[in-house]
């Protein structure tokens, strides 16, 4: 899947100085934003509310309603679980959709339009502080790390420093999301201040910043893959920088449900975890290019060897935990990093945001 110039963004200096015009500057009312996420959620509950839970099918299966926060490699146990038939081999059948962001996902679960809500854990942090009563609750976690790769335009000075960004435009994501704010926790970490030292674009939707970037608009941009590795391949610029080994372990992409669904759908959680282990196993005792072979079909626009050589990156630096029980310790991590970035109202306490119940359960019975 290739967003590489897909934008329509305007390039050359009129179109940087557009963008950069949209730069949020520090000093902006962080909780203005909290509160428009749960109000987004609140309003795509209205619109999309569906009765309708996950149910039976011809020949046994469940079907389970997926929504996944953004399509990339980073998820890629989840597409060898999907591929590999684990989940089928638990009785349930995955109906899959891409939300492209955790705003957007956690919406589609508090208004029940999907079953399983997999996005960072920072939204259901802003629904929790804002008093919600059945509030979201992550069971199962994928990945233990940023997933995004810092790339410099070419040109840039090289070898790579971090000081070199300084006055320079970086392109972000989304204010308030997990990529964003690790990218700002990293930058103040090597001694520069975001939105001061540096400009950073964050009004761009995620599937357009890597064709802005390619149109001319910043100086680097902190990205998911495949896009950076094509931008690379491309001559747009150079990868120098893994935004996961910068920011270390954190709780980054988690499974959630609604509370009250820890109970109702029990059984039905506790398979989807199985299949789920399954496929993390896999990728960890098969080759790259093993998983490249068999998630490609979910990236048909992306070359097989480029789908393997950044399965490697992510597995080399330890991407994936080894089994999919949430870190307790990786929640606390994320609140560290969301309050430095100006977005935690208050602090959660881990036992309500996240059960490891459900997957040790798993575990003992697979």
């Amino acid at each position: 899947m290739s967003f590489v110039g897909r934008s329509r963004v305007g390039s050359g200096a009129n179109g940087r100085a557009r963008f950069r015009a949209r730069v949020r500057v520090a000093g902006m009312a962080q909780l203005a934003r909290a509160a428009a996420i749960v109000a987004l959620v609140l309003a795509c509950a209205l619109v999309f509310a569906s009765p309708a839970a996950f149910g039976k099918v011809g020949r046994g299966y469940t079907v389970v309603r997926l929504s996944e926060v953004v399509r990339s490699i980073f998820y890629a146990p989840q597409y060898v679980a999907l591929a590999r038939g684990f989940f089928e081999d638990e009785g349930l059948r995955i109906d899959l959709s891409t939300a492209w962001g955790a705003d957007k996902g956690a919406a589609a679960l508090i208004s029940g339009a999907c079953d399983i809500g997999f996005f960072g854990p920072e939204a259901a942090i802003y629904i929790y502080n804002q008093g919600a009563p059945d509030y979201l609750v992550g069971f199962a976690q994928l990945t233990q790390m940023d997933g995004s790769f810092f790339l410099a335009r070419a040109g840039m000075p090289d070898p790579f420093s971090w000081e070199h960004v300084r006055g320079k435009t970086i392109v972000g994501a989304r204010l308030g999301g997990v990529p964003e704010m690790v990218l700002e926790w990293v930058l103040k970490r090597h001694g520069i201040e975001p939105f001061k030292d540096v400009d950073i674009v964050t009004s761009l939707a995620f599937a357009a910043a890597p064709g802005a970037f390619a149109a001319g608009i910043g100086d680097y941009i902190a990205q998911f893959e495949p896009s950076m590795t094509e931008l690379e391949m491309a001559g747009q610029g150079k990868i120098v920088a893994s935004m996961g080994v910068e920011g270390g372990e954190i709780m980054y992409t988690v499974y959630h449900v609604r509370r009250s669904q820890l109970t109702r759908d029990r059984d039905m959680l506790i398979r989807f975890t199985r299949a789920l282990y399954q496929g993390m196993n896999w990728v960890e005792e098969h080759t790259p290019t093993e998983t490249a072979e068999v998630i490609r079909p979910f990236f048909p626009d992306t070359k097989l060897e480029v789908i393997a050589r950044i399965v490697k990156r992510y597995k080399d630096q330890g991407t994936w935990p080894a089994t999919p029980e949430v870190s307790p310790s990786g929640l606390m991590r994320l609140q560290e990093v969301m309050a430095s970035a100006g977005e935690l109202k208050a602090a959660v306490p881990a036992n309500a945001l996240v059960t490891m119940e459900i997957t040790r359960a798993a575990l003992k019975s697979k």
